[in-house]
């Protein structure tokens, strides 16, 4: 399991689950600093080095990134670390459908990934793609996951706000005395969590709201976080998608991709009015939401984690050929100065 990021723990402890339930062994790598070794747990085991990782000899590596080193041994498989949510690189590009000539293998999470990396598959050839659904998401339907933040006492409906990093798209900025108000009024049990990337000034500005009504969370695991809300407010984060696949509403905020599944304002003052409709569950909002999440994430059956697995399995015991990777010696020679490796 090789993750840069603490989120990454979430996304593939059900797949560790699976391995281990099926008689396989399942170690960590942890890149980078932004990787915090507390998350964790004691069984969990880990490899320190480049070195330890080529001893060992994994059959595969499971990344829920961009991109891998391509000098690890084994099969190098891809499982996303979110869902598109329509964002575009400086140069009107979409990052999500960006190959960078690293994975063997992509678990695409549902048709409207599916399609774009099958035509990529097509037309490159040097990797396959298996849609599988995503990992993260069995919790939501296999009960191994229950909502963290329930106040039985509290009739109050429950609003998680989320939001991205980025000053162009986040929220935190452009409505903090809204949500400031929000939390003085009392009206809702406030949830706030945002993008591990959120600019620390943001982070102590949301953090001082605390109070009976808002509570600030930080966590390596927002899937019970997701179950505890009624509604979500978001900006074009990629979290709104997962929390969408509760088949629950999202009132988003200048939303880059506002299609009829989001309740989507760019007015500030029409925040509230537009939350208040939200938690009515409109039939016309919930039915577009479900037609959404069938292209977006169709699987319900908590097994998103054993078609990865059996995807893995099929492809290290195949005797079909892909092409040979690109040598890409650009981002090889980034990857190996990142990682202090420079053995061959």
């Amino acid at each position: 399991m090789y993750i840069s990021q603490n989120y990454s723990y979430a996304i593939l402890r059900p797949l560790q689950a699976e391995i281990l339930a099926q008689g396989g062994e399942v170690k960590w790598f942890l890149e980078g600093n932004n990787v915090n070794p507390d998350f964790l747990k004691r069984d969990e085991k880990t490899l320190n080095s480049i070195h330890e990782i080529n001893q060992w000899a994994p059959d595969a590596t499971f990344a829920p990134a961009n991109s891998i080193p391509t000098f690890f041994p084994g099969k190098k498989v891809a499982v996303f670390h979110g869902f598109d949510a329509g964002k575009l690189n400086k140069k009107g590009q979409n990052d999500h459908f960006k190959v960078r000539g690293c994975f063997d293998l992509y678990c695409t999470q549902g048709p409207n990934t599916t399609a774009p990396f099958t035509a990529l598959q097509k037309k490159l050839g040097y990797f396959k793609v298996v849609e599988t659904g995503w990992p993260p998401l069995d919790q939501f339907f296999n009960g191994n996951s229950k909502p963290s933040h329930i106040d039985e006492t509290d009739s109050r409906p429950t609003v998680l706000i989320c939001s991205t990093f980025s000053k162009r798209l986040s929220l935190a900025p452009k409505l903090y005395d809204q949500i400031k108000h929000f939390s003085e009024s009392g009206k809702w049990r406030l949830l706030v969590q945002f993008h591990p990337k959120m600019p620390q000034e943001w982070v102590n500005k949301y953090q001082a709201l605390s109070n009976d009504n808002l509570t600030f969370v930080e966590t390596d695991n927002v899937i019970p976080l997701l179950q505890s809300a009624d509604v979500m407010l978001c900006d074009t984060s990629s979290i709104l998608l997962m929390f969408l696949v509760q088949r629950k509403p999202v009132v988003t905020f200048c939303n880059k991709a506002p299609e009829k599944h989001l309740l989507d304002i760019t007015d500030k003052n029409n925040v509230e009015a537009a939350i208040d409709y939200a938690l009515t569950y409109p039939k016309e909002l919930v039915d577009n939401i479900e037609a959404f999440c069938q292209e977006l994430h169709p699987y319900t059956d908590g097994k998103s984690s054993q078609r990865v697995l059996c995807a893995t399995n099929e492809l290290l015991h195949s005797d079909e050929k892909l092409k040979a990777k690109p040598l890409n010696l650009i981002r090889q020679f980034k990857m190996r100065k990142r990682l202090n490796y420079w053995s061959w």
